[in-house]
Protein backbone atom coordinates (compact mmCIF):
# COMPACT_ATOMS: atom_id res chain seq x y z
CA UNK A 1 0.00 0.00 0.00
CA UNK A 2 1.74 3.34 -1.01
CA UNK A 3 0.66 6.73 0.52
CA UNK A 4 -2.18 7.64 -1.56
CA UNK A 5 -4.16 4.30 -1.25
CA UNK A 6 -3.06 4.59 2.45
CA UNK A 7 -5.17 8.59 2.84
CA UNK A 8 -7.55 6.84 0.55
CA UNK A 9 -8.65 4.00 2.66
CA UNK A 10 -8.53 6.14 5.79
CA UNK A 11 -10.87 8.88 3.57
CA UNK A 12 -13.06 6.30 2.78
CA UNK A 13 -14.55 6.15 6.31
CA UNK A 14 -16.85 8.64 7.50
CA UNK A 15 -15.78 11.22 10.37
CA UNK A 16 -18.15 9.84 12.81
CA UNK A 17 -19.65 6.72 11.46
CA UNK A 18 -23.05 5.52 12.43
CA UNK A 19 -24.69 6.30 15.49
CA UNK A 20 -23.62 4.63 18.75
CA UNK A 21 -25.46 3.83 21.87
CA UNK A 22 -22.03 1.88 23.32
CA UNK A 23 -18.44 0.94 22.88
CA UNK A 24 -19.06 -2.13 20.89
CA UNK A 25 -17.89 -0.73 17.61
CA UNK A 26 -14.56 0.57 19.18
CA UNK A 27 -14.26 -2.86 20.78
CA UNK A 28 -14.76 -4.95 18.15
CA UNK A 29 -12.06 -2.87 15.69
CA UNK A 30 -9.73 -3.25 18.29
CA UNK A 31 -9.98 -6.68 18.66
CA UNK A 32 -9.89 -7.44 15.53
CA UNK A 33 -6.39 -6.11 15.34
CA UNK A 34 -4.81 -7.40 17.89
CA UNK A 35 -6.27 -5.56 21.33
CA UNK A 36 -3.02 -3.37 21.22
CA UNK A 37 -4.58 -1.17 23.77
CA UNK A 38 -4.34 -3.64 26.48
CA UNK A 39 -0.56 -3.67 26.34
CA UNK A 40 -0.12 0.09 27.36
CA UNK A 41 -0.13 2.01 29.27
CA UNK A 42 -2.13 5.78 29.48
CA UNK A 43 -2.93 8.98 30.37
CA UNK A 44 -6.39 9.67 29.52
CA UNK A 45 -7.76 13.44 28.74
CA UNK A 46 -11.15 14.47 28.35
CA UNK A 47 -12.72 18.13 28.75
CA UNK A 48 -13.92 20.85 26.28
CA UNK A 49 -11.20 23.26 26.22
CA UNK A 50 -7.85 22.77 27.22
CA UNK A 51 -7.28 19.38 26.49
CA UNK A 52 -4.22 19.88 23.58
CA UNK A 53 -2.32 22.12 26.05
CA UNK A 54 -2.75 20.19 28.85
CA UNK A 55 -1.80 16.51 26.60
CA UNK A 56 1.79 18.70 25.42
CA UNK A 57 2.55 19.83 29.15
CA UNK A 58 2.35 16.51 30.42
CA UNK A 59 3.95 14.24 27.55
CA UNK A 60 6.67 16.93 27.09
CA UNK A 61 7.65 16.57 30.72
CA UNK A 62 7.70 12.41 30.38
CA UNK A 63 9.82 12.93 27.01
CA UNK A 64 12.18 15.14 28.82
CA UNK A 65 12.55 12.91 31.44
CA UNK A 66 13.54 10.06 29.01
CA UNK A 67 10.09 8.26 28.39
CA UNK A 68 9.29 7.27 25.15
CA UNK A 69 5.95 8.42 24.90
CA UNK A 70 2.58 8.78 22.78
CA UNK A 71 0.76 11.60 21.86
CA UNK A 72 -2.61 11.01 20.44
CA UNK A 73 -4.23 14.13 19.26
CA UNK A 74 -7.49 15.81 17.62
CA UNK A 75 -8.29 16.87 15.31
CA UNK A 76 -4.90 17.26 13.11
CA UNK A 77 -3.88 20.93 13.14
CA UNK A 78 -1.52 20.55 9.80
CA UNK A 79 -2.00 17.61 8.22
CA UNK A 80 -2.90 14.23 8.93
CA UNK A 81 -0.11 12.29 10.51
CA UNK A 82 0.39 15.07 13.24
CA UNK A 83 -2.41 13.71 15.27
CA UNK A 84 -0.31 10.71 15.91
CA UNK A 85 3.08 11.16 17.18
CA UNK A 86 5.88 9.41 19.35
CA UNK A 87 8.01 12.69 21.45
CA UNK A 88 8.23 15.05 18.58
CA UNK A 89 7.96 12.56 15.81
CA UNK A 90 4.96 12.02 13.77
CA UNK A 91 3.91 8.69 12.39
CA UNK A 92 6.47 8.35 9.20
CA UNK A 93 4.49 7.20 6.16
CA UNK A 94 6.29 3.45 5.53
CA UNK A 95 4.92 3.00 9.50
CA UNK A 96 1.58 4.39 8.32
CA UNK A 97 0.89 2.74 5.03
CA UNK A 98 2.09 -0.97 6.73
CA UNK A 99 -0.28 -0.43 9.51
CA UNK A 100 -3.20 0.89 7.13
CA UNK A 101 -2.87 -2.03 5.53
CA UNK A 102 -2.76 -4.55 8.33
CA UNK A 103 -6.06 -2.91 9.55
CA UNK A 104 -7.24 -2.81 6.20
CA UNK A 105 -7.05 -6.69 5.75
CA UNK A 106 -9.12 -7.31 9.32
CA UNK A 107 -11.83 -4.27 8.60
CA UNK A 108 -14.58 -6.38 6.03
CA UNK A 109 -17.39 -3.41 6.16
CA UNK A 110 -17.81 0.19 6.51
CA UNK A 111 -19.32 0.60 9.13
CA UNK A 112 -16.62 1.99 11.61
CA UNK A 113 -15.68 5.94 11.92
CA UNK A 114 -12.38 7.59 10.41
CA UNK A 115 -11.49 8.51 14.22
CA UNK A 116 -11.84 4.99 14.93
CA UNK A 117 -9.92 3.86 12.37
CA UNK A 118 -6.80 6.58 12.98
CA UNK A 119 -6.62 5.43 17.14
CA UNK A 120 -6.62 1.58 16.00
CA UNK A 121 -3.78 2.50 13.48
CA UNK A 122 -2.46 4.96 16.38
CA UNK A 123 -2.06 2.00 19.08
CA UNK A 124 -0.71 -0.63 16.72
CA UNK A 125 1.98 1.98 16.17
CA UNK A 126 2.78 2.75 19.56
CA UNK A 127 2.90 -0.80 20.44
CA UNK A 128 5.15 -1.70 18.02
CA UNK A 129 7.23 1.06 18.81
CA UNK A 130 7.06 0.35 22.49
CA UNK A 131 5.92 3.61 24.10
CA UNK A 132 6.85 3.72 27.92
CA UNK A 133 3.63 5.57 28.05
CA UNK A 134 0.87 6.77 25.68
CA UNK A 135 -1.19 10.28 26.44
CA UNK A 136 -3.95 9.98 24.95
CA UNK A 137 -6.82 12.70 24.38
CA UNK A 138 -10.76 11.94 23.59
CA UNK A 139 -12.45 13.57 20.62
CA UNK A 140 -15.92 13.88 21.86
CA UNK A 141 -17.29 13.57 25.33
CA UNK A 142 -15.83 10.84 27.38
CA UNK A 143 -17.97 7.36 28.10
CA UNK A 144 -19.03 6.82 24.51
CA UNK A 145 -15.67 7.96 22.64
CA UNK A 146 -14.04 5.56 21.41
CA UNK A 147 -11.08 5.78 22.89
CA UNK A 148 -12.56 4.91 26.19
CA UNK A 149 -11.95 1.07 24.98
CA UNK A 150 -8.29 1.48 26.90
CA UNK A 151 -8.23 -0.24 30.06
CA UNK A 152 -7.88 1.76 33.73
CA UNK A 153 -5.47 4.12 32.37
CA UNK A 154 -2.73 5.08 35.09
CA UNK A 155 -4.61 8.45 35.24
CA UNK A 156 -7.27 10.34 33.85
CA UNK A 157 -7.57 13.97 33.53
CA UNK A 158 -10.35 16.05 33.28
CA UNK A 159 -9.88 19.99 31.96
CA UNK A 160 -12.26 22.61 31.41
CA UNK A 161 -15.83 22.04 31.00
CA UNK A 162 -18.52 24.36 29.07
CA UNK A 163 -20.93 23.77 26.57
CA UNK A 164 -20.37 22.65 23.54
CA UNK A 165 -21.37 19.70 20.97
CA UNK A 166 -24.63 20.12 23.11
CA UNK A 167 -26.46 17.90 19.94
CA UNK A 168 -24.63 14.90 21.16
CA UNK A 169 -23.36 15.23 24.71
CA UNK A 170 -26.12 17.18 26.08
CA UNK A 171 -27.90 21.01 26.89
CA UNK A 172 -26.20 21.93 30.03
CA UNK A 173 -22.53 21.80 31.68
CA UNK A 174 -23.98 19.22 34.20
CA UNK A 175 -24.89 16.38 31.19
CA UNK A 176 -21.36 17.39 29.00
CA UNK A 177 -19.47 16.84 32.18
CA UNK A 178 -20.86 13.21 33.09
CA UNK A 179 -20.00 12.70 29.93
CA UNK A 180 -16.36 13.79 30.61
CA UNK A 181 -16.43 11.64 33.68
CA UNK A 182 -17.22 8.69 31.65
CA UNK A 183 -13.40 7.45 31.23
CA UNK A 184 -12.79 7.62 34.87
CA UNK A 185 -12.32 3.63 35.68
CA UNK A 186 -11.98 1.58 38.52
CA UNK A 187 -8.96 1.47 40.29
CA UNK A 188 -7.91 4.65 38.46
CA UNK A 189 -7.15 8.14 39.68
CA UNK A 190 -8.63 11.56 38.47
CA UNK A 191 -7.43 15.06 38.09
CA UNK A 192 -9.55 18.22 37.41
CA UNK A 193 -9.40 21.61 36.47
CA UNK A 194 -9.38 24.09 38.86
CA UNK A 195 -11.09 26.10 36.36
CA UNK A 196 -15.02 23.79 36.44
CA UNK A 197 -17.63 25.14 38.34
CA UNK A 198 -18.76 23.50 41.79
CA UNK A 199 -21.10 21.40 39.68
CA UNK A 200 -19.04 19.75 37.54
CA UNK A 201 -16.82 19.50 40.78
CA UNK A 202 -19.15 17.59 42.33
CA UNK A 203 -20.14 15.42 39.16
CA UNK A 204 -16.77 14.25 39.03
CA UNK A 205 -16.36 13.33 43.06
CA UNK A 206 -19.47 11.41 43.14
CA UNK A 207 -18.27 9.23 39.62
CA UNK A 208 -14.67 8.76 41.46
CA UNK A 209 -16.49 7.70 44.07
CA UNK A 210 -18.65 5.06 42.47
CA UNK A 211 -15.94 3.95 40.67
CA UNK A 212 -13.47 3.46 43.16
CA UNK A 213 -11.33 6.06 41.75
CA UNK A 214 -8.82 8.76 43.72
CA UNK A 215 -9.50 12.21 43.11
CA UNK A 216 -6.17 13.85 43.60
CA UNK A 217 -5.94 16.96 44.99
CA UNK A 218 -4.85 20.45 43.04
CA UNK A 219 -2.00 22.41 45.29
CA UNK A 220 -2.73 25.86 45.68
CA UNK A 221 -1.68 28.18 42.06
CA UNK A 222 -1.07 31.40 43.05
CA UNK A 223 -0.73 34.75 39.84
CA UNK A 224 2.05 36.17 39.65
CA UNK A 225 2.81 39.81 38.99
CA UNK A 226 1.65 40.87 35.86
CA UNK A 227 3.78 38.88 32.97
CA UNK A 228 1.63 40.25 30.04
CA UNK A 229 0.45 37.81 27.63
CA UNK A 230 2.15 34.75 29.34
CA UNK A 231 0.72 35.04 32.58
CA UNK A 232 3.14 33.63 35.36
CA UNK A 233 2.21 32.23 38.34
CA UNK A 234 3.62 30.50 41.43
CA UNK A 235 3.26 26.88 42.04
CA UNK A 236 4.83 25.11 44.84
CA UNK A 237 6.74 28.22 45.61
CA UNK A 238 8.54 28.21 41.70
CA UNK A 239 7.61 30.84 39.46
CA UNK A 240 6.86 30.12 36.09
CA UNK A 241 6.40 31.11 33.25
CA UNK A 242 4.38 29.29 30.19
CA UNK A 243 5.43 29.45 27.05
CA UNK A 244 2.03 29.67 25.72
CA UNK A 245 -0.05 33.02 26.59
CA UNK A 246 -3.36 33.07 28.14
CA UNK A 247 -4.47 33.19 31.61
CA UNK A 248 -5.52 30.03 31.42
CA UNK A 249 -2.79 28.34 30.81
CA UNK A 250 -1.92 28.66 34.26
CA UNK A 251 -4.72 26.15 34.72
CA UNK A 252 -3.72 23.66 32.33
CA UNK A 253 0.25 23.88 33.68
CA UNK A 254 -1.48 23.38 37.21
CA UNK A 255 -3.29 20.12 35.62
CA UNK A 256 -0.81 18.97 34.19
CA UNK A 257 1.81 19.40 36.64
CA UNK A 258 -0.59 17.67 39.44
CA UNK A 259 -0.18 14.39 36.72
CA UNK A 260 2.96 14.28 36.48
CA UNK A 261 3.98 14.41 40.19
CA UNK A 262 0.84 11.54 40.16
CA UNK A 263 2.96 9.69 38.30
CA UNK A 264 5.87 9.62 40.06
CA UNK A 265 3.64 7.27 42.57
CA UNK A 266 2.85 4.86 39.48
CA UNK A 267 6.82 4.14 38.82
CA UNK A 268 7.81 7.19 36.50
CA UNK A 269 10.94 9.85 37.46
CA UNK A 270 9.76 12.81 36.30
CA UNK A 271 11.93 15.31 37.78
CA UNK A 272 10.84 18.89 38.82
CA UNK A 273 13.25 20.19 36.25
CA UNK A 274 11.97 18.43 33.37
CA UNK A 275 8.55 19.63 34.57
CA UNK A 276 9.41 22.78 34.74
CA UNK A 277 10.92 22.38 31.55
CA UNK A 278 7.50 20.99 29.55
CA UNK A 279 5.63 24.26 31.38
CA UNK A 280 8.25 26.87 30.04
CA UNK A 281 8.84 25.66 26.83
CA UNK A 282 5.59 23.56 25.59
CA UNK A 283 3.75 25.86 22.55
CA UNK A 284 0.60 24.06 20.52
CA UNK A 285 -0.11 25.14 17.31
CA UNK A 286 -3.69 26.74 16.51
CA UNK A 287 -4.32 26.93 20.74
CA UNK A 288 -3.40 31.27 21.11
CA UNK A 289 -0.74 31.12 19.13
CA UNK A 290 1.43 33.71 19.60
CA UNK A 291 3.77 34.22 16.44
CA UNK A 292 5.68 37.04 17.16
CA UNK A 293 7.02 39.45 14.06
CA UNK A 294 6.28 42.45 12.17
CA UNK A 295 3.33 42.48 13.18
CA UNK A 296 2.54 39.92 15.32
CA UNK A 297 -0.35 37.37 14.84
CA UNK A 298 -2.24 34.97 17.25
CA UNK A 299 -3.80 32.47 15.95
CA UNK A 300 -6.64 30.65 17.71
CA UNK A 301 -8.88 27.25 17.09
CA UNK A 302 -11.09 28.21 19.76
CA UNK A 303 -14.25 27.62 18.41
CA UNK A 304 -17.03 27.90 21.63
CA UNK A 305 -17.80 30.37 23.89
CA UNK A 306 -15.61 29.78 26.92
CA UNK A 307 -12.54 29.08 24.18
CA UNK A 308 -13.51 32.50 22.20
CA UNK A 309 -13.84 34.03 26.18
CA UNK A 310 -10.17 32.69 26.65
CA UNK A 311 -8.96 34.78 23.46
CA UNK A 312 -11.25 37.74 24.46
CA UNK A 313 -9.00 37.96 27.68
CA UNK A 314 -5.97 38.36 25.60
CA UNK A 315 -7.52 40.94 23.44
CA UNK A 316 -9.05 42.41 25.87
CA UNK A 317 -5.20 42.84 27.80
CA UNK A 318 -3.51 44.27 24.42
CA UNK A 319 -6.18 46.75 23.75
CA UNK A 320 -5.81 48.18 27.14
CA UNK A 321 -2.16 48.37 25.94
CA UNK A 322 -2.79 50.48 23.30
CA UNK A 323 -2.48 47.20 20.84
CA UNK A 324 -4.83 47.62 17.45
CA UNK A 325 -6.93 44.72 16.76
CA UNK A 326 -7.60 43.21 13.15
CA UNK A 327 -9.40 40.37 13.55
CA UNK A 328 -9.72 37.16 10.35
CA UNK A 329 -12.78 35.20 11.77
CA UNK A 330 -14.81 32.43 10.48
CA UNK A 331 -17.00 29.56 12.19
CA UNK A 332 -18.71 26.32 11.54
CA UNK A 333 -22.26 26.15 11.54
CA UNK A 334 -22.40 23.98 14.49
CA UNK A 335 -21.18 26.16 16.93
CA UNK A 336 -22.56 28.90 19.35
CA UNK A 337 -20.83 31.66 16.02
CA UNK A 338 -23.30 34.30 16.99
CA UNK A 339 -21.44 34.65 20.13
CA UNK A 340 -18.59 34.18 19.14
CA UNK A 341 -18.41 36.50 16.91
CA UNK A 342 -20.25 39.12 19.38
CA UNK A 343 -17.30 38.57 22.03
CA UNK A 344 -14.54 38.85 19.03
CA UNK A 345 -15.81 41.61 17.62
CA UNK A 346 -16.46 43.97 20.24
CA UNK A 347 -12.77 43.98 20.48
CA UNK A 348 -11.89 44.46 17.12
CA UNK A 349 -10.84 47.57 14.98
CA UNK A 350 -11.68 45.68 11.89
CA UNK A 351 -13.35 42.35 11.24
CA UNK A 352 -12.57 40.25 8.01
CA UNK A 353 -15.22 37.34 7.52
CA UNK A 354 -14.02 34.38 5.53
CA UNK A 355 -15.42 31.13 4.39
CA UNK A 356 -14.24 28.51 2.29
CA UNK A 357 -12.39 26.72 4.81
CA UNK A 358 -14.89 23.71 6.02
CA UNK A 359 -17.83 22.36 4.24
CA UNK A 360 -20.29 23.91 6.91
CA UNK A 361 -18.47 27.33 7.15
CA UNK A 362 -20.67 29.90 8.39
CA UNK A 363 -21.46 32.31 4.94
CA UNK A 364 -18.65 35.15 5.57
CA UNK A 365 -21.40 37.61 5.24
CA UNK A 366 -22.76 36.64 8.21
CA UNK A 367 -20.34 36.63 10.02
CA UNK A 368 -20.33 40.12 9.02
CA UNK A 369 -23.17 41.40 9.16
CA UNK A 370 -23.06 39.90 12.94
CA UNK A 371 -20.04 42.00 13.74
CA UNK A 372 -21.18 44.93 11.96
CA UNK A 373 -22.80 46.38 14.60
CA UNK A 374 -20.09 46.40 16.71
CA UNK A 375 -16.73 47.36 14.15
CA UNK A 376 -16.15 47.85 10.42
CA UNK A 377 -16.45 44.11 8.85
CA UNK A 378 -15.60 42.96 5.14
CA UNK A 379 -15.82 39.54 3.70
CA UNK A 380 -12.84 38.19 1.80
CA UNK A 381 -11.01 35.00 1.05
CA UNK A 382 -8.17 33.96 3.88
CA UNK A 383 -5.35 34.88 1.93
CA UNK A 384 -6.72 38.42 1.14
CA UNK A 385 -8.83 39.27 4.65
CA UNK A 386 -5.21 37.79 6.22
CA UNK A 387 -2.72 39.96 4.06
CA UNK A 388 -4.97 43.04 4.54
CA UNK A 389 -5.47 42.24 8.83
CA UNK A 390 -1.45 42.27 8.71
CA UNK A 391 -0.78 45.33 6.99
CA UNK A 392 -3.41 47.11 8.91
CA UNK A 393 -1.92 46.05 12.43
CA UNK A 394 1.94 46.86 10.96
CA UNK A 395 0.82 50.22 10.13
CA UNK A 396 -0.72 50.99 13.53
CA UNK A 397 0.75 49.12 16.66
CA UNK A 398 -1.15 46.34 15.97
CA UNK A 399 -1.98 42.88 16.01
CA UNK A 400 -3.23 40.52 13.22
CA UNK A 401 -5.51 37.36 15.26
CA UNK A 402 -7.24 34.74 12.99
CA UNK A 403 -9.38 32.84 14.60
CA UNK A 404 -13.25 31.12 15.11
CA UNK A 405 -12.00 27.33 14.06
CA UNK A 406 -9.26 24.89 14.14
CA UNK A 407 -10.04 24.30 10.42
CA UNK A 408 -9.85 28.00 9.79
CA UNK A 409 -6.49 27.73 11.96
CA UNK A 410 -5.30 24.81 10.07
CA UNK A 411 -5.72 26.72 6.73
CA UNK A 412 -3.97 29.76 7.65
CA UNK A 413 -0.59 27.78 9.22
CA UNK A 414 -0.41 25.94 6.05
CA UNK A 415 -0.42 29.27 3.88
CA UNK A 416 2.30 30.41 5.85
Amino acid sequence: MNIEECMSFINSYTKSGGRITDLSRARELMKRVGDPQERLKFVHIAGTNGKGSTLEYIANALQFAGYKTGKFTSPFVLHYTDRIRINDREIDEDSLCDIAEFVKERVDDKAYSQFEITMAIAMLWYEREKCDIVVLETGIGGTLDSTNVIPAPLLSVITSISLDHTALLGDTVEEIASHKAGIIKKGSAVVLSEDNPGSVREIVRETAGRAGAELIPLEPCKPAADGGLFSPFIYRGIKLTPAMAGIHQKYNAQTAITACIYLRSKGFSVSDSAIIKSVETTQVRGRVQYIDGEPPVIVDGGHNPSGVGMLALMLMYLSTRGRKIYTVMGMVDSKDYVECVKQISGLSDRLFAVDGFAPNAVPAETIADIAGFRTEAETGSLSECAAKAKELARENNGVAVICGSLYLASEYLNME
